[in-house]
């Protein structure tokens, strides 16, 4: 493995001097008002944050500048549904290494039946393991995709990949993240899950109404919460049916 290859994004920068108004949207969510500039790990790089703080709005700008689709897919899936992507991406300037990605994905939790159904369409289902995304369930179409669409070599962005996997699922899926991280692969993953954090070769970044900021595995609220709740759980249920 050549570390020296990646991160194949290294820096994302704002372009704030180009911005008019800070006060419209996506310009006023706090993450994006504070942003100066991000630094990726070479490996995978996590973005936290309760709904709302603006962490699937940056995943997103970044995934469009860097030529993907931002309802997901490769670089060449051209489908759309919806255009309600915001206009961040046109003001993201990016730091990227001297070696291009041999690979590449987009994968979006809230968009991904609109891509297995084009999937379906077009009959181009070798990539996906084979079987018709729709004949399996949520988590199985998810796993066939991260185990035989990503080919390694390549840069891939997750939106809340969890949002179909089990507890067990998302073991595997980190351990078929790091198959591909020792395959020369990068990732940005945005998540709720403190089994995907856990992963080792990682950076942190915290969505707060404050901006963003880099935290450790132990400080995030989703494992402090989730160690919280397993220890004590007779006892939280108790509290929170009494409310």
């Amino acid at each position: 493995m050549n570390f020296e290859d990646r991160p194949y994004l290294r820096d994302i920068q704002l372009k704030r001097d180009d911005i008019e108004e800070f006060d419209e949207y996506p310009f006023c969510i706090p993450a994006v008002k504070e942003l100066d500039h991000l630094e990726f790990h070479p490996d995978v790089t996590f973005f936290v944050g309760e709904n709302g703080t603006g962490k699937s709005t940056l995943v997103e700008a970044i995934a469009v500048s860097q030529g993907f689709n931002p309802e997901g897919g490769t670089k060449q899936s051209t489908f759309a549904t919806n255009r309600t992507h915001s206009k961040l991406h046109e003001y993201l300037k990016s730091v990227k290494s001297f070696k291009k990605p041999k690979d590449g994905y987009f994968l979006r939790a809230e968009s991904f039946y609109n891509l297995a159904t084009l999937m379906d369409e077009t009959g181009y289902l070798q990539g996906y393991g084979g079987k018709s995304l729709h004949q399996q369930s949520h988590g199985e179409s998810f796993m066939a995709t991260l185990l035989n669409k990503l080919r390694g070599n390549g840069f891939y962005i997750m939106d809340e990949p969890e949002a179909a996997l089990s507890p067990a699922r998302q073991m595997a899926a980190v351990s078929a993240i790091h198959q591909l991280v020792e395959d020369n692969s990068q990732f940005i993953i945005a998540t709720h899950s403190p089994i995907l954090l856990a992963y080792p070769n990682s950076k942190i970044y915290q969505f707060s109404e404050s901006g963003i900021y880099e935290v450790n595995y132990e400080d995030t609220e989703h494992y402090a919460v989730t160690k919280d709740f397993l220890n004590r759980h007779e006892q939280m249920m108790k509290i929170l049916m009494s409310e």
